[in-house]
C-alpha cells in the first residue's frame, strides 16, 4: 500500500468511526506510532479537519465529510465474489440486500468495469457441499437479527427447541450471531431461562422487535461463551492424528468445524467439534487406519466398539 492510499484509507477510517486511537490505526495498517503521527501530520496540512484529543484519540470535525471514492475492478470483483459465498451461508433477507447493495455498486462503475464485473459474475459459481439440495437458509431472520443486536433491542420468539419440540415463546436480548455446525446461531440473554442461551436461527418461528432496549452486557464475550459451551460438553470435541495423505481431505470434509490444527509425529493433530459423537464416528470410519482417535477415551472406546461391529459383519 503506498502512503497516498494509506493517508484515504485512514480517512475512511476516522469517517467510519467516532473515535479512533493511535494504536489502532498503528495495528490495521502496520506501521509504527511514529508514523501514524505522520500521517495525521499530513492530512491536516492537506485541509482535512482532524480533532485530537490526547488521552482520547482522532476524529473527524462534525459536518466534515470524505468525497465518495470510485471502486477499482478489483475491489468491485470481490464484493462480486463475496455475494456468491454469501448466497450459500446467508438467508433471504441478507440476499435481497446484498442483490440491491450490488446493483448500486454496479450502476457506479465505468463501462469497461461494469463489464468486467458482468463476465466474472456469469462465470463465478459456488458448489453447494450437498449436490442437488438447497444450500441456503431459507428463512428471513437475519437482516432483523442483525438490526436488533446492534440496536440492543429486546426480541420476542417462538422458538422451537427441538424437531419435534412444541415452540415456547420467550423475551431474549439479542448479544451477537454465530455461524457453525452448517447453521446461524443466536447467542442472546433469554429472559425465560434467566441465562444466556444458544438459539438455532432456523428453529425461530416467530421474530417480532420490541419497542424496549436493553443496557449492554459488558462482561459477556460471546468468544468465552463458546469456550464454555465446549468446555460443558454441549458441543462434542475430539483430539483426532491424521496421516498427512489425508489431510487435505479433512480441511475441505468435516464442516461442523476445526477448533484446532498443529504438527503431531504421526501427521496433524485435529481438534474437531461435532453435534454428537455417533455422527463424528462414522465420518472417521471412512479413513480407516489413516484416522486415530486420542481423546476422549470414551469417544475412543466408542469408535472401537463400532468399527470392531463393522469388522465382525464381514467376517
Amino acid at each position: 500500500m503506498t502512503r497516498t492510499d494509506r493517508l484515504m484509507a485512514i480517512m475512511l477510517l476516522l469517517q467510519g468511526r467516532r473515535i479512533v486511537r493511535a494504536q489502532e490505526v498503528a495495528t490495521q495498517f502496520e506501521i509504527s506510532i511514529r508514523t501514524v503521527y505522520r500521517d495525521m501530520d499530513a492530512l491536516g496540512e492537506a485541509g482535512v479537519p482532524i480533532a485530537a484529543e490526547a488521552g482520547v484519540g482522532y476524529s473527524l470535525v462534525k459536518g466534515y465529510h470524505v468525497p465518495p471514492v470510485m471502486f477499482t475492478v478489483e475491489e468491485a470483483a470481490a464484493l462480486f465474489t463475496g455475494a456468491r459465498i454469501s448466497d450459500h451461508f446467508t438467508d433471504r433477507s441478507l440476499q435481497k440486500e446484498m442483490g440491491s447493495a450490488l446493483r448500486k455498486i454496479q450502476a457506479i462503475l465505468p463501462s469497461a468495469a461494469q463489464e468486467f464485473v458482468e463476465r466474472l459474475r456469469r462465470s463465478v459459481e459456488i458448489v453447494p457441499r450437498a449436490l442437488g439440495g438447497d444450500p441456503a437458509p431459507t428463512s428471513e431472520a437475519l437482516a432483523p437479527l442483525h438490526r436488533a443486536v446492534a440496536e440492543r433491542r429486546v426480541l420476542e420468539i417462538d422458538y422451537a427447541a427441538g424437531s419435534q419440540g412444541r415452540p415456547s415463546t420467550r423475551q431474549v436480548e439479542p448479544l451477537g450471531l454465530v455461524y457453525y455446525s452448517e447453521a446461524w446461531h443466536l447467542i442472546a440473554y433469554c429472559r425465560l431461562r434467566r441465562d444466556y442461551r444458544d438459539f438455532r436461527t432456523n428453529r425461530i418461528e416467530r421474530l417480532a422487535p420490541a419497542a424496549e432496549t436493553f443496557p449492554a452486557h459488558p462482561d459477556f464475550s460471546i468468544k468465552d461463551y463458546l469456550h464454555d459451551d465446549r468446555r460443558k460438553g454441549r458441543v462434542k470435541t475430539a483430539d483426532v492424528v491424521f496421516k498427512r495423505a489425508v489431510v487435505g481431505r479433512v480441511r475441505r470434509g468435516w464442516h461442523w468445524g476445526i477448533l484446532e490444527e498443529r504438527a503431531h509425529p504421526g501427521g496433524v493433530r485435529f481438534t474437531l467439534a461435532a453435534p454428537t459423537y455417533p455422527w463424528l464416528a462414522e465420518w472417521l470410519l471412512s479413513f480407516g487406519t489413516a484416522a486415530r482417535v486420542e481423546s476422549p477415551a470414551s469417544f475412543q472406546r466408542m469408535l472401537g466398539r463400532l468399527a470392531a461391529a463393522v469388522a465382525k459383519s464381514y467376517s
